[in-house]
């Protein structure tokens, strides 16, 4: 059992780094949604298009 962790130790490392990434992710952006955060930053709930800009 030991040698399974020094041959795949590095790999099992990496991918419960990246899980957690994503998860940290995910997590933020689940709580914006729930404050109703838009990705521009502004809170759209009551928005007539003033803080947005358009590119054209």
């Amino acid at each position: 059992m030991p040698a399974f962790f020094i041959h795949y130790g590095g790999t099992i490392l990496l991918t419960v780094l990246l899980v957690a990434v994503v998860a940290a992710i995910v997590r933020h952006l689940v709580h914006q949604k729930r404050r109703r955060i838009s990705s521009c930053g502004c809170r759209c709930e009551g928005c007539s298009g003033h803080c947005h800009t358009k590119f054209e």
